[in-house]
């Protein structure tokens, strides 16, 4: 059996994981993983935040759900934090960034008002999201992709199935 990376796309919600996970997925024929998708269907949640009108990830039930999936190599994960994967299950992660006033719009086209577009916007500009993947995964398989036009869309595609390739051909 042929070995396959995992990938781990990541970035503050609206950065466009799921565009680029989706798109990758089908040109790569690698197996995409939503992780908010994931929860729901699985109800792998543990309570309701009020503040931010949105239910509460159970990350160690969703670990144990992708455990043996991650262990056969092969997938996509798309999911705004990155701390709470085992740096093992990962080949590399791309975190996508977004230019802040465009991210506004993008949150604000989705419902996000207030508190929850603010913090958004905010974990953006302070590049917590980059900053949590440095510290949470061996910082030379850790990259960072802009991601504001169609044409950083297709350039990312192209640079991530070009690593998706070599990395097939290096472990094989």
């Amino acid at each position: 059996m042929k070995k396959r990376p995992n990938i781990l796309l990541t970035g503050t919600p609206g950065v466009g994981k799921t565009t680029l996970g989706r798109e990758l997925a089908l040109r790569s024929g690698l197996t995409y993983v939503n992780v908010g998708e994931l929860a729901e269907e699985g109800q792998l949640y543990d309570g309701y935040d009020e503040e931010y009108q949105c239910p509460i990830l159970d990350e160690d039930r969703v670990v144990d759900e992708l455990d043996e999936r991650m262990m056969e190599g092969g997938l996509i994960v798309d999911y705004h934090g990155c701390d709470l994967f085992p740096e093992r299950w990962f080949h590399i992660v791309f975190v996508l960034r977004t230019d802040n006033t465009q991210l506004y719009t993008r949150l604000e086209s989705r419902g996000y008002t207030g508190k929850k577009l603010k913090d958004n916007v905010q974990c953006e500009i302070f590049q917590t999201i980059y900053e949590e993947a440095m510290e949470a995964y061996s910082e030379d398989i850790v990259h960072q992709l802009p991601s504001n036009s169609p044409e950083d869309l297709e350039n990312n595609l192209e640079q991530i199935l070009q690593w998706t390739e070599q990395w097939i051909k290096d472990h094989n």
